[in-house]
């Protein structure tokens, strides 16, 4: 079978297994101060930290390799106002009707509500879209493989690349979406899958006291 695509050797780094444990150990005890800050600086952060860390994310793996995803940087004061605008509109008809009692109850421990000054202050605002399908050289529609999970795994990708950096970040869902397809003026092809605000933490920032899963909760051995 022919392939577009010569393959070529594998190259990686060989470690010990000390140096493997050590490694995967020290890995850990870093990934597990990452946590989500809703208390942003308007620090001004450089452009090419952002560039580095969007490179590092599309290293994700993706369905036939289509990498199905498009990464909107906004920093325009402007457009961030009306992404705050819409983000506070959808996100009071949700506090005030549209989530249950339960999700509400779930969410009272994190103080979280309907004002979303963040993404005004963050100097960035990464929003990530997902491509259901491209368009080729031949303008036709191309489908896109396990585009959720693609895209899904890159966003992880992205988190842990920001954290690299020293930064913190929000995950952002507000629901419905639409809108900043419409805002950021997005193809038709193109739908928002998660709002990212991305700078450094307010210097009285603070997170809930929250406990991670241990090992015996999140994972079975056979």
């Amino acid at each position: 079978m022919s392939s577009a695509h010569p393959f070529i050797s594998y190259q990686t780094q060989h470690f010990s297994k000390a140096e493997s444990l050590e490694r995967s150990r020290d890995f850990y005890h870093y990934a597990n101060q990452r946590r989500t800050v809703r208390d942003f600086s308007d620090q001004a952060v450089e452009r090419e930290v952002i560039e580095n860390i969007l490179l590092t994310a599309s290293t994700a793996p993706s369905g036939a390799h289509k990498q199905p995803w498009t990464f909107c940087v906004v920093s325009d004061l402007a457009l961030k106002k009306q992404i705050r605008e819409a983000a506070e509109k959808e996100e009071y008809e949700s506090y005030h009707g549209r989530m249950s009692t339960e999700w509400l109850s779930d969410l009272a421990p994190l103080g979280t509500d309907w004002h979303k000054p963040f993404l005004e202050i963050a100097p960035y605002l990464i929003v990530v879209f997902r491509k259901a399908y491209d368009f080729g050289a031949d303008q036709k529609q191309h489908k896109n493989y396990y585009v959720n999970e693609s895209v899904g795994i890159a966003c992880g990708i992205l988190l842990a690349a920001i954290h690299q950096a020293g930064l913190v970040a929000l995950t952002h869902t507000p629901s419905p979406m639409n809108f900043l397809q419409k805002i950021l003026n997005r193809p038709e092809n193109e739908r928002p899958f998660l709002l990212v605000p991305v700078g450094y933490p307010a210097v009285d920032a603070q997170v809930p006291d929250l406990q991670r899963k241990g090992l015996d909760e999140i994972a079975v051995f056979y």
